[in-house]
């Protein structure tokens, strides 16, 4: 069994899974120290998406001089690192491998452990972050551009999968329903931008799969009923913002009417809410609205945290690293990593030194 380590640790956190270069520094025993991040936004927006190739480039020229900065914010030097957590997966291969290749290269040179941490959990942990935060069991809803998901919490580590998407994520719907109507990128927050100056009621659409049982998401049929109302009504001057407003409403309805329905059939009586969708101001005020009628807990992290950040990445790893894991001295990368894999911090962990199953790679090796 891994042992646990017991003693304060700084920890350096990096997040490089997509287009966001994020560093942080965890304390075990003071928390956040600092964090800094760069977006690439401006990079991407003339291809209106991420270019897997500029987005991997990008990271190799910001990482090293990012975590520069995060230790001068933070008022501590490389030597006192303690242990390294990057994002070892999901996301795109070669932005993964900036992080993973930096990161454990680096916890090499200072004979420190490193842990590969998994950008979902990094997410659903965020909440604990926050002063006063639920300790598990709850119920957590990780909805971002790439996942909307369900998951009972039992423990850190012990995750059970309640609900997933069929086809397009909440905040991927979010995104091509504002490309569809011509808004600019990135779509999600531009389209909730527009829905704030929308009419209530001058739409109606559907709250998919709440007519049924079930704890599944499904948001591909409501992006074409939005299209159709779209190019029906295109020569309204409102019709953006009154579409924007609807799609909006139905999206976030679904999404509290699910998370209402997964604490009644667990039992739980607190839910978390993660990920870039849970940064949207009428989401967040629904499901106070239910909190506060169906009295259960809720917590969100601060918005800065919703999005893609190294702050994460670091907490997460700081708790794994603590209870005595770490990662072996390959680099290894999964694009494609099954949350439900990850092994629980109070069980069994493996070798008697700690070092715990890689996820499987992409890479030879």
């Amino acid at each position: 069994m891994a042992r646990p380590n017991l003693h304060p640790m700084l920890v350096l956190g990096l997040e490089t899974s997509c287009d966001e270069t994020g560093v942080a520094l965890w304390d075990t025993g003071a928390g956040l120290r600092g964090h800094v991040l760069h977006t690439q936004i401006a990079l991407h927006r003339e291809y209106g998406g991420v270019v897997p190739e500029l987005a991997s480039r990008d990271h190799v020229r910001r990482t090293v001089p990012l975590i520069r900065d995060a230790l001068a914010a933070a008022g501590a030097l490389m030597s006192d690192i303690g242990g390294v957590a990057y994002t070892a997966g999901p996301g795109l291969v070669g932005a993964l491998l900036v992080g993973a290749g930096l990161g454990r290269s680096l916890a090499w040179a200072l004979g420190v452990p490193a842990i590969g941490v998994h950008h979902m959990e990094g997410h659903l942990l965020a909440p604990l972050m926050e002063p006063r935060a639920p300790q598990p069991p709850f119920v957590a809803l990780l909805v971002s551009g790439g996942h909307t998901m369900l998951i009972e919490v039992a423990a850190i580590g012990r995750y059970r999968l309640l609900g997933d998407t069929l086809d397009d994520a909440a905040g991927e719907a979010f995104d091509k329903t504002a490309k569809l109507m011509g808004l600019p990128y990135p779509g999600g927050p531009a389209l909730a931008a527009a829905a704030a100056d929308g009419r209530d009621g001058a739409f109606t659409f559907s709250r998919p799969m709440t007519d049924r049982p079930g704890l599944d998401f499904s948001f591909s049929g409501l992006k074409t009923q939005v299209l159709l109302a779209y190019r029906e009504h295109a020569e309204d001057p409102n019709v953006i913002a009154d579409v924007a407003r609807a799609f909006e409403r139905a999206v976030a309805d679904t999404l509290v009417t699910k998370c209402r329905r997964a604490l009644a059939e667990t039992g739980v009586r607190a839910l978390v809410v993660a990920g870039g969708v849970g940064a949207n101001r009428l989401l967040r005020q629904l499901l106070a609205e239910a909190a506060t009628r169906d009295r259960f807990t809720l917590a969100f992290p601060r918005p800065e945290f919703c999005t893609d950040n190294g702050a994460m990445i670091a907490f997460a790893g700081a708790l794994r690293l603590q209870a005595g894991l770490h990662d072996g001295l390959a680099v290894h990368v999964a694009p494609r990593w099954d949350l439900a894999s990850l092994p629980p911090l109070d069980g069994e962990q493996g070798a008697e030194s700690g070092e715990r199953q890689q996820p499987a790679s992409s890479l030879p090796r």
